[in-house]
Protein backbone atom coordinates (compact mmCIF):
# COMPACT_ATOMS: atom_id res chain seq x y z
CA UNK A 1 0.00 0.00 0.00
CA UNK A 2 2.92 2.55 0.79
CA UNK A 3 4.69 1.46 -2.43
CA UNK A 4 1.47 2.60 -4.19
CA UNK A 5 1.28 5.58 -2.86
CA UNK A 6 4.73 6.55 -3.07
CA UNK A 7 4.71 5.55 -6.94
CA UNK A 8 1.65 7.96 -7.20
CA UNK A 9 3.07 10.46 -5.42
CA UNK A 10 6.27 10.47 -7.47
CA UNK A 11 4.24 10.18 -10.68
CA UNK A 12 2.63 13.05 -9.76
CA UNK A 13 5.62 15.44 -9.11
CA UNK A 14 6.82 13.96 -12.02
CA UNK A 15 3.80 15.01 -14.15
CA UNK A 16 3.91 18.14 -12.22
CA UNK A 17 7.03 19.16 -12.75
CA UNK A 18 7.17 18.26 -16.75
CA UNK A 19 3.78 20.52 -17.32
CA UNK A 20 6.22 22.91 -14.95
CA UNK A 21 9.14 23.09 -17.73
CA UNK A 22 6.73 23.00 -20.55
CA UNK A 23 5.34 26.35 -19.59
CA UNK A 24 8.66 28.15 -18.73
CA UNK A 25 9.85 26.92 -22.05
CA UNK A 26 6.83 28.06 -23.81
CA UNK A 27 7.10 31.56 -22.12
CA UNK A 28 10.54 32.18 -22.24
CA UNK A 29 10.11 31.15 -26.16
CA UNK A 30 7.87 33.79 -26.51
CA UNK A 31 9.40 36.58 -24.72
CA UNK A 32 12.41 35.72 -27.07
CA UNK A 33 10.15 36.61 -29.95
CA UNK A 34 8.90 39.80 -28.69
CA UNK A 35 11.95 41.51 -29.59
CA UNK A 36 12.05 40.37 -32.74
CA UNK A 37 8.01 41.35 -33.49
CA UNK A 38 8.32 44.49 -32.03
CA UNK A 39 11.51 45.41 -35.11
CA UNK A 40 9.04 44.10 -37.89
CA UNK A 41 6.34 45.88 -36.57
CA UNK A 42 8.40 48.88 -36.37
CA UNK A 43 10.19 48.05 -39.92
CA UNK A 44 6.82 47.85 -41.66
CA UNK A 45 4.52 50.24 -40.44
CA UNK A 46 7.24 52.88 -40.91
CA UNK A 47 8.54 51.74 -44.47
CA UNK A 48 5.56 50.86 -46.42
CA UNK A 49 4.81 54.77 -47.06
CA UNK A 50 8.09 55.20 -49.08
CA UNK A 51 8.59 51.63 -50.36
CA UNK A 52 7.14 52.19 -53.93
CA UNK A 53 8.05 51.65 -57.67
CA UNK A 54 10.11 54.62 -57.23
CA UNK A 55 12.20 53.19 -55.20
CA UNK A 56 13.70 50.42 -57.24
CA UNK A 57 13.78 52.68 -60.45
CA UNK A 58 15.42 55.90 -59.29
CA UNK A 59 18.92 56.62 -57.61
CA UNK A 60 18.92 58.12 -53.99
CA UNK A 61 17.99 61.83 -54.10
CA UNK A 62 20.34 64.57 -52.76
CA UNK A 63 19.76 66.26 -49.03
CA UNK A 64 18.94 69.26 -50.66
CA UNK A 65 15.95 67.54 -53.27
CA UNK A 66 14.70 65.67 -49.80
CA UNK A 67 14.79 69.51 -47.97
CA UNK A 68 12.84 71.10 -50.53
CA UNK A 69 10.59 67.96 -50.79
CA UNK A 70 10.15 68.33 -47.01
CA UNK A 71 9.23 71.67 -47.06
CA UNK A 72 6.63 71.50 -49.88
CA UNK A 73 5.35 68.47 -47.61
CA UNK A 74 6.05 66.36 -50.80
CA UNK A 75 7.15 63.00 -50.59
CA UNK A 76 11.11 62.21 -50.64
CA UNK A 77 11.92 61.85 -54.25
CA UNK A 78 14.11 59.40 -55.17
CA UNK A 79 15.05 56.03 -54.28
CA UNK A 80 17.37 53.43 -53.96
CA UNK A 81 18.38 51.80 -57.52
CA UNK A 82 22.06 52.64 -57.41
CA UNK A 83 22.19 50.74 -53.65
CA UNK A 84 20.29 47.63 -55.36
CA UNK A 85 22.24 47.46 -58.36
CA UNK A 86 25.69 47.62 -56.23
CA UNK A 87 24.10 45.12 -53.73
CA UNK A 88 23.61 42.43 -56.91
CA UNK A 89 26.95 43.27 -58.05
CA UNK A 90 29.49 43.36 -55.03
CA UNK A 91 27.79 39.76 -53.35
CA UNK A 92 27.75 38.38 -57.18
CA UNK A 93 31.11 38.56 -57.48
CA UNK A 94 31.44 37.39 -53.76
CA UNK A 95 29.49 34.35 -54.48
CA UNK A 96 31.08 33.51 -57.80
CA UNK A 97 34.37 33.63 -55.65
CA UNK A 98 33.04 31.90 -53.09
CA UNK A 99 31.26 29.19 -53.83
CA UNK A 100 34.25 26.80 -55.95
CA UNK A 101 36.66 27.74 -52.79
CA UNK A 102 34.10 26.67 -50.16
CA UNK A 103 33.35 23.80 -51.94
CA UNK A 104 36.91 23.00 -52.55
CA UNK A 105 37.79 23.19 -49.00
CA UNK A 106 34.73 21.54 -47.27
CA UNK A 107 35.57 18.09 -49.74
CA UNK A 108 39.19 18.52 -48.70
CA UNK A 109 38.43 18.36 -45.24
CA UNK A 110 35.24 15.69 -45.16
CA UNK A 111 37.46 13.12 -47.20
CA UNK A 112 41.08 14.36 -45.07
CA UNK A 113 39.25 14.80 -42.16
CA UNK A 114 42.18 13.06 -40.00
CA UNK A 115 45.00 14.81 -42.05
CA UNK A 116 47.22 17.06 -40.08
CA UNK A 117 46.43 20.00 -42.56
CA UNK A 118 43.41 19.36 -42.76
CA UNK A 119 42.97 20.15 -38.85
CA UNK A 120 44.94 23.36 -39.33
CA UNK A 121 42.45 24.14 -42.39
CA UNK A 122 39.60 23.29 -39.77
CA UNK A 123 41.32 26.05 -37.49
CA UNK A 124 41.96 28.58 -39.33
CA UNK A 125 38.18 28.26 -40.86
CA UNK A 126 36.97 28.68 -37.05
CA UNK A 127 38.95 31.61 -36.55
CA UNK A 128 37.73 33.10 -39.56
CA UNK A 129 34.56 32.63 -38.62
CA UNK A 130 34.97 34.72 -35.81
CA UNK A 131 36.73 37.67 -37.21
CA UNK A 132 34.97 40.71 -36.84
CA UNK A 133 33.45 42.66 -39.97
CA UNK A 134 35.02 45.28 -39.11
CA UNK A 135 38.86 43.64 -39.15
CA UNK A 136 37.81 41.53 -42.65
CA UNK A 137 37.24 45.21 -44.18
CA UNK A 138 40.52 46.80 -43.09
CA UNK A 139 42.51 43.56 -44.31
CA UNK A 140 40.53 43.77 -47.48
CA UNK A 141 41.51 47.46 -47.73
CA UNK A 142 44.87 46.49 -47.34
CA UNK A 143 44.82 43.37 -49.50
CA UNK A 144 42.78 45.19 -52.53
CA UNK A 145 41.68 48.66 -52.19
CA UNK A 146 45.71 50.28 -51.57
CA UNK A 147 46.87 47.91 -54.61
CA UNK A 148 44.53 48.78 -56.80
CA UNK A 149 44.80 52.47 -56.20
CA UNK A 150 41.44 52.69 -54.98
CA UNK A 151 37.54 51.53 -53.67
CA UNK A 152 35.74 49.27 -55.79
CA UNK A 153 33.03 46.62 -55.71
CA UNK A 154 35.85 44.07 -56.22
CA UNK A 155 37.37 44.89 -52.73
CA UNK A 156 34.25 44.70 -51.63
CA UNK A 157 33.61 41.04 -52.93
CA UNK A 158 36.40 39.95 -51.00
CA UNK A 159 35.64 41.23 -48.33
CA UNK A 160 32.27 39.62 -48.52
CA UNK A 161 33.70 36.59 -49.79
CA UNK A 162 35.85 36.83 -45.90
CA UNK A 163 33.01 36.54 -44.49
CA UNK A 164 31.04 34.16 -46.24
CA UNK A 165 33.64 31.18 -47.06
CA UNK A 166 33.73 29.69 -43.46
CA UNK A 167 29.29 28.89 -43.64
CA UNK A 168 30.00 27.24 -46.79
CA UNK A 169 32.71 25.19 -46.05
CA UNK A 170 31.20 24.05 -43.00
CA UNK A 171 27.49 22.93 -44.66
CA UNK A 172 29.61 21.12 -47.02
CA UNK A 173 31.94 19.00 -44.95
CA UNK A 174 29.31 18.59 -42.57
CA UNK A 175 26.91 17.22 -45.20
CA UNK A 176 29.23 15.49 -46.99
CA UNK A 177 30.24 13.31 -43.34
CA UNK A 178 26.64 12.83 -43.08
CA UNK A 179 25.77 10.71 -46.40
CA UNK A 180 26.46 7.14 -46.36
CA UNK A 181 29.66 5.36 -47.20
CA UNK A 182 27.61 3.03 -49.63
CA UNK A 183 27.73 5.77 -51.73
CA UNK A 184 31.17 6.24 -51.96
CA UNK A 185 32.18 2.74 -52.42
CA UNK A 186 29.19 2.03 -55.08
CA UNK A 187 30.46 4.51 -57.55
CA UNK A 188 34.37 3.01 -56.57
CA UNK A 189 33.01 -0.38 -57.34
CA UNK A 190 31.44 0.39 -60.55
CA UNK A 191 34.49 1.91 -62.09
CA UNK A 192 34.24 5.07 -61.67
CA UNK A 193 37.03 7.43 -60.63
CA UNK A 194 37.56 9.15 -57.41
CA UNK A 195 36.83 12.40 -58.93
CA UNK A 196 33.26 11.65 -60.72
CA UNK A 197 32.57 10.19 -57.32
CA UNK A 198 32.76 13.59 -55.70
CA UNK A 199 31.31 15.32 -58.16
CA UNK A 200 28.41 12.95 -59.89
CA UNK A 201 27.44 11.34 -56.45
CA UNK A 202 28.49 13.21 -53.57
CA UNK A 203 27.80 16.47 -54.21
CA UNK A 204 24.41 15.88 -56.03
CA UNK A 205 23.35 13.60 -53.09
CA UNK A 206 24.56 16.61 -50.49
CA UNK A 207 22.73 19.03 -52.68
CA UNK A 208 20.16 20.43 -50.11
CA UNK A 209 22.75 20.70 -47.36
CA UNK A 210 25.46 22.40 -49.50
CA UNK A 211 22.80 24.80 -50.96
CA UNK A 212 21.32 25.79 -47.65
CA UNK A 213 24.63 27.07 -46.50
CA UNK A 214 25.38 28.84 -49.35
CA UNK A 215 22.40 30.48 -48.82
CA UNK A 216 22.36 31.24 -45.47
CA UNK A 217 25.82 32.41 -46.27
CA UNK A 218 24.42 34.73 -48.76
CA UNK A 219 21.99 36.16 -46.26
CA UNK A 220 24.71 36.60 -43.30
CA UNK A 221 26.87 39.28 -45.57
CA UNK A 222 23.46 41.48 -46.80
CA UNK A 223 23.05 43.46 -44.39
CA UNK A 224 26.95 44.37 -43.61
CA UNK A 225 28.29 47.60 -43.64
CA UNK A 226 31.63 48.23 -42.07
CA UNK A 227 33.51 45.96 -44.45
CA UNK A 228 31.84 48.13 -47.58
CA UNK A 229 32.19 51.55 -45.82
CA UNK A 230 36.06 50.09 -46.06
CA UNK A 231 35.82 48.65 -49.27
CA UNK A 232 32.91 49.84 -51.46
CA UNK A 233 32.88 53.19 -50.24
CA UNK A 234 29.97 54.20 -51.81
CA UNK A 235 28.39 55.89 -54.78
CA UNK A 236 25.81 58.47 -55.75
CA UNK A 237 24.67 56.61 -59.15
CA UNK A 238 24.60 53.48 -60.55
CA UNK A 239 27.27 51.99 -61.44
CA UNK A 240 28.43 48.67 -63.06
CA UNK A 241 32.73 48.90 -62.79
CA UNK A 242 33.56 46.62 -60.55
CA UNK A 243 37.05 48.67 -60.26
CA UNK A 244 35.32 51.35 -59.60
CA UNK A 245 33.15 52.67 -56.10
CA UNK A 246 29.89 51.03 -55.66
CA UNK A 247 27.26 51.64 -53.50
CA UNK A 248 25.16 49.06 -51.70
CA UNK A 249 21.84 48.99 -49.76
CA UNK A 250 23.44 48.74 -46.65
CA UNK A 251 25.77 51.82 -47.30
CA UNK A 252 22.57 53.82 -48.24
CA UNK A 253 21.29 53.22 -44.68
CA UNK A 254 24.21 54.81 -43.21
CA UNK A 255 23.84 57.56 -45.07
CA UNK A 256 20.62 58.45 -44.93
CA UNK A 257 21.05 58.25 -41.04
CA UNK A 258 23.47 60.42 -41.01
CA UNK A 259 21.29 63.21 -43.32
CA UNK A 260 18.13 64.38 -41.37
CA UNK A 261 16.43 64.95 -44.56
CA UNK A 262 16.88 61.47 -45.60
CA UNK A 263 15.76 59.36 -42.52
CA UNK A 264 12.59 58.72 -44.20
CA UNK A 265 14.23 56.31 -46.67
CA UNK A 266 15.47 54.43 -43.69
CA UNK A 267 12.61 52.39 -42.84
CA UNK A 268 12.28 51.83 -46.71
CA UNK A 269 15.69 50.63 -47.42
CA UNK A 270 15.55 48.26 -44.27
CA UNK A 271 12.26 46.86 -45.18
CA UNK A 272 13.22 45.47 -48.40
CA UNK A 273 16.45 44.25 -47.18
CA UNK A 274 14.30 42.30 -44.48
CA UNK A 275 12.41 41.31 -46.98
CA UNK A 276 15.44 39.52 -49.16
CA UNK A 277 16.77 38.43 -46.36
CA UNK A 278 13.39 36.47 -44.81
CA UNK A 279 13.14 34.78 -48.46
CA UNK A 280 16.61 33.73 -48.70
CA UNK A 281 15.74 32.18 -45.57
CA UNK A 282 12.92 30.82 -46.36
CA UNK A 283 14.07 29.42 -49.34
CA UNK A 284 17.17 27.61 -47.50
CA UNK A 285 14.39 26.22 -45.19
CA UNK A 286 12.14 24.71 -48.34
CA UNK A 287 15.64 23.63 -50.05
CA UNK A 288 17.17 21.89 -46.39
CA UNK A 289 13.27 20.08 -46.00
CA UNK A 290 12.89 18.73 -49.51
CA UNK A 291 16.55 17.49 -50.07
CA UNK A 292 16.67 16.27 -46.68
CA UNK A 293 19.52 13.51 -46.22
Amino acid sequence: MMDRQSTETSYKYRTGKNKLMFVLVCLFSFLSMIPLFLILWDVVSKGYKNFNLRLFTEVAPSSMDAMLAKVNGDAIPGGILNGITGTILIVGIAIIITIPLGLFIGIYLSEHAGSRFAKVVSYLTDLLQGIPSIVIGIIAYSWVVKPLGGYSALAGSVALTMMMIPMVVRSTEETLKMLPLSYKEAGLALGSSYTNVVFKILLPSGFGGIFTGILLAISRVMGETAPLMLTALGATVVNWNVLEPTSAIPLLIWDFYNDPNLIDLIWSSSLLLLIVIFLLNWIAKIVARKWKI
